[in-house]
């Protein structure tokens, strides 16, 4: 859909995290107000993606919780993946998108900004985690999908009705 890279593409689904080393590719659809956040390191051109799905882990309702559907376990576990994989902690960078408002409410109470709710939860993170973000493409009313090259360190972005953008 993107890349012309001749690597694969590996695909990252509704609150599920995966890391890809060059000349692989990573993906994901369906960003609505969920966050995609790419952790990356430029120099050994290894990238992970998580796609957050809920701010919070507190907000589970289970025992057993999937790391990646929140921001706060999702982005802590993506960072020991990718260190598991031999980057410095120092050298990681992130880009993120999503956390569009879909849907209009007649209110504007503060817990009907779910996508800016979102997004802010994973600055927080980044943040806690001294993990810069180099850049952004979040907000908005469109759906998203986006794919990362850690060859390039590039992030494609298509958004609905606008085409297709890179970070």
């Amino acid at each position: 859909m993107f890349s012309p890279n001749t690597g694969k593409v590996v695909k990252v689904g509704i609150a599920q995290m995966d890391v890809v080393k060059s000349p692989d590719t990573i993906r994901t659809s369906g960003l609505g107000s969920c966050v995609g956040v790419v952790i990356y390191d430029e120099s050994k051109k290894i990238a992970g993606l998580v796609h957050v799905m809920l701010p919070d882990s507190s907000l589970s309702r289970t025992e057993t919780i999937n790391k990646a559907k929140f921001a706060d376990t999702g982005i802590e576990a993506l960072i020991e993946m990718l260190q598991r994989e031999g980057v410095q902690k120092f050298r990681l960078k992130a880009k993120i998108a999503g956390g569009a408002q879909m849907f209009k409410f007649a209110s504007d109470n503060d817990t009907m900004r779910i996508g800016p709710r979102y997004v802010e939860a994973v600055k927080k993170e980044l943040k806690k985690y001294g993990i810069p973000i180099v850049a952004e493409d979040t907000g908005g009313n469109s759906g998203r999908t986006i794919e990362f090259d850690p060859d390039t360190s590039k992030l494609m972005i298509r958004t609905v009705n606008q085409g297709v953008s890179e970070i």
